[in-house]
C-alpha cells in the first residue's frame, strides 16, 4: 500500500494563493527550533494540502515551511479550520489520526446557510490495518476512493473512532442539537436496523440533557469504542455511554456515509483511512 500522500512540495517557502477564500486548502506551519505548530485548512474541493499537512505532522522526518502561526502552548500540532478558525488536534487519546474535517452547514428559512459546528473525524491507524488490511491492503489509496464496501466495512468493524464536533454557532441550544440528532440518527437508524429503534435513539438524544450550555467552542465527542460503544462526552464530561453496534454506524455515517453532511470532508477521510492501511 503506498504511503500517505501529505508530503511538502511547494517550492517556495509561502503560502499557495487561491482565486477564493473557500476554495482550496491553505495549508501553514511553522516550526522554529519548537515542537508546536498550528497547520491553517479550510473545508473545500481541493484537498490535497490537508494530505500534505497530516503527513508532516505524522512524519516527524519533515521540516515545514515558515509560513503560518506557532503555537508553543500546544505539545504537538493543530489543524486549522481557516473559515471558522477553529483548530482540531491532530492525534486524539495518544492513536486516533486525524482523517479529516469538515462544516455541518444548515439552511436558515431557505435563505441562507449557517456555520453550526464544524468537525474533524479520528480513527486508529493500527485499527485500521488489523481488520481491514486483508481485504484492502493490496489496493491504493486511490483506487479505494469512492469504494462504498470500503466505507461500509470502516463503519462496520470494531474500529476505535471519534467524532470531534465544535461548536461555532453562539446561539445554538442544547435543544436544537437534540432536534437535530433527531432526525439525523433517527433516520439512520431506520436505514440499518428498520423502523422500530425508537428506544435506542430516545436513550441517545436524552443525554443532551436541558441544563447543558454549548457556547461558541464547545466540544462535542462522538466515540466509538472496543465493543461498538458509543461514548459521548461534551466539554471532557461523560455524558452517556451505550453499547450499540447500530447506533455507532448511525453515527459514523453521517460524517462518512454515502450521504454524509460534508461531501468533500468524506472524500478526505476515504483517502486518508486508505492511506493507513
Amino acid at each position: 500500500m503506498a504511503s500517505m500522500r501529505f508530503p511538502f512540495s511547494f517550492p517556495q517557502p509561502q503560502p499557495p494563493q487561491f482565486p477564493r477564500p473557500f476554495t482550496a486548502f491553505a495549508v501553514g506551519a511553522a516550526i522554529a527550533g519548537a515542537s508546536a505548530a498550528v497547520v491553517a485548512v479550510s473545508s473545500s474541493s481541493d484537498r490535497p494540502f490537508l494530505r500534505n499537512a497530516l503527513n508532516s505532522v505524522f512524519s516527524s522526518g519533515h521540516s515545514l515551511p515558515l509560513w503560518g502561526s506557532l503555537s508553543l502552548a500546544d505539545s504537538g500540532v493543530s489543524v486549522l479550520e481557516s473559515k471558522t478558525g477553529i483548530s482540531f488536534p491532530s492525534v486524539l487519546a495518544s492513536s486516533q489520526k486525524l482523517c479529516g474535517i469538515g462544516l455541518r452547514k444548515k439552511s436558515v428559512l431557505g435563505l441562507k446557510n449557517i456555520d453550526v459546528y464544524a468537525f474533524g473525524v479520528y480513527a486508529d491507524d493500527d485499527d485500521i490495518k488489523t481488520h481491514l488490511s486483508d481485504k484492502y491492503g493490496k489496493f491504493s489509496a486511490s483506487e479505494l476512493q469512492g469504494n462504498k464496501e470500503f466505507i461500509d466495512d470502516l463503519m462496520d468493524n470494531d474500529i476505535p473512532m471519534t467524532v470531534r464536533l465544535q461548536i461555532v454557532y453562539g446561539r445554538l441550544s442544547i435543544r436544537s442539537v437534540r432536534s437535530a440528532f433527531e432526525e439525523s440518527v433517527g433516520s439512520r437508524l431506520q436505514k440499518f436496523g428498520g423502523s422500530d429503534n425508537k428506544e435506542l435513539l430516545q436513550r441517545f438524544t436524552s443525554q443532551f440533557r436541558d441544563e447543558i450550555k454549548l457556547p461558541r467552542g464547545s466540544v462535542i465527542h462522538l466515540s466509538r469504542e472496543k465493543g461498538h460503544v458509543l461514548n459521548t462526552s461534551i466539554d471532557g464530561q461523560e455524558v452517556g455511554s451505550i453499547k450499540s453496534k447500530l447506533l455507532c454506524k448511525s453515527i459514523l455515517d453521517l460524517y462518512c456515509g454515502e450521504e454524509a453532511f460534508d461531501k468533500q470532508a468524506k472524500e478526505e477521510i476515504e483517502h486518508n483511512v486508505a492511506s493507513y492501511l
